[in-house]
């Protein structure tokens, strides 16, 4: 076994020192199956922190679609092949009327890329509205209104960013929140306008992740939808994070929260681990956009992809794993409740849904991202993986793969509980 250190050392001479690692030791996994991992020295830990991984580590029918049809055929999508649609009709099936059409990619980033380029030709526009602590991928048009992870490129001119707001750490009655961001809105909708960029497209995660999984006051999205639409641009949502069945109620985020998509991105628990996205939007924009762009994209949509994105989908379905979400995230959701209720002199509240949970840190109204990262390390300890998230990471973040379990889910509540019995004020 190469020691930590030492694979440290080749890593920072290859990949170098700025890529980030979890913990304040980091971990060197091996194998993992299921929602398992196995640790170079032979450690086991549960994993509650991946969605990469959606149906499971190395699944067994997403491993056996990907074998067979990667020594069958692989070849890009210039040719004829039924495997490929026939994955394209069970993915939209899973979509609302109106969203019945796809372009394929390799990463969130490119489909999010896509998905700006489509609305700035069909709207004439350029301006972009995102929240204000947000992350949708690493091309440059991106990293232009990255505004939740440290970026050399500033933020775009042609980019406004919205302060999404927590019910839960803010005040102020929620009809007065409701009304003062969408002021806001419409006040970055307005600069953009008489700065000439005009709008070409909102983005924004429906669940609002990366943000902490605020509490957002009712009518918010749908006001955004409307101000968005009325200004003449396009609704993009991000289901990276959202998307598959996340939420336990809905396959989609955005059907979740209440938005009205014109285009829908996805990418991680698309493949399980194998790299693919894609932008599902409607005849009308495809149209509009594939007849004047020979669009175009070697690898995204081979019949590898489409096998695994397939197999996804069924293991879903023939596990229901959306079902268990939904059942083990509300039972796991009202043990959250109870331990940010016992020990609120710093736990603000429990957040979530389906089987992306959280805890709001904070000691006297402030947060306390160094108590939410103690946690952190105490789940560690006790061989339970999770994370932060939030704009002073000071928010758990609980997002196991969905083939996660009943047997595992007490697992993960115990140690949470011992966790949070440790932390002194």
């Amino acid at each position: 076994m190469t020691s930590n250190a030492d694979l440290i050392a080749r890593r920072n001479r290859t990949i170098g020192p700025y890529s980030p690692l979890f913990y304040a030791e980091p971990l060197q996994f091996v194998s993992a199956k299921g929602v398992w991992f196995t640790e170079a020295n032979g450690d086991r830990y549960l994993d509650g922190y991946n969605n990469v991984p959606h149906v499971g580590h190395a699944n067994d029918r997403v491993v056996r679609a990907l074998a067979e049809q990667a020594a069958t055929l692989n070849v890009h999508t210039r040719y004829l092949n039924e495997r490929v649609v026939d994955y394209s009709e069970r993915l939209l099936s899973t979509f609302r009327p109106g969203l019945d059409r796809v372009f394929y990619g390799n990463s969130g980033s490119e489909a999010n890329e896509l998905a700006l380029r489509i609305a700035r030709q069909l709207t004439g526009n350029t301006g972009v509205i995102v929240s204000d602590y947000s992350y949708h991928g690493t091309t440059i048009t991106l990293a232009q209104m990255t505004t939740g992870l440290t970026t050399r490129e500033p933020l775009g001119a042609h980019v406004r960013t919205l302060r999404i707001p927590d019910l839960d750490s803010d005040p102020r009655p929620e009809a007065q929140v409701l009304a003062e961001t969408l002021a806001s809105l419409d006040a970055s909708i307005a600069s953009l306008q008489e700065a000439g960029f005009g709008v070409s497209a909102s983005l924004f995660d429906p669940l609002f992740s990366t943000e902490g999984m605020p509490r957002v006051p009712a009518g918010l999205v749908a006001g955004i939808v409307d101000r968005v639409r009325a200004a003449g641009g396009m609704v993009i949502a991000d289901e990276v994070q959202s998307g598959f069945g996340r939420t336990g109620s809905h396959m989609w985020g955005h059907d979740y929260a209440g938005m009205d998509p014109d285009l829908v991105t996805m990418g991680k628990p698309m493949g399980n681990g194998h790299p693919m996205s894609a932008v599902v939007t409607s005849e009308d924009v495809l149209d509009r956009f594939g007849s004047r762009n020979e669009f175009f994209n070697t690898f995204a949509g081979n019949p590898v992809s489409a096998a695994v994105g397939e197999a996804v989908l069924l293991e879903m379905e023939a596990e229901g794993l959306m079902g268990r979400a939904q059942d083990l995230g509300a039972r796991a959701l009202t043990r959250f409740g109870e331990l940010a209720e016992r020990h609120g002199d710093f736990v603000r509240a429990a957040k979530g849904t389906g089987l992306f949970l959280g805890l709001d840190f904070a000691v006297d109204g402030i947060p306390a991202p160094h108590l939410a990262k103690q946690v952190v390390e105490a789940m560690k300890a006790r061989k339970v993986l999770i994370s932060r998230i939030g704009r002073n990471e000071s928010v758990l973040k609980v997002r196991p793969p969905l083939a996660f379990g009943a047997a595992e889910l007490p697992i993960l509540l115990d140690a949470l509980e011992a966790s949070l019995a440790e932390v002194r004020v």
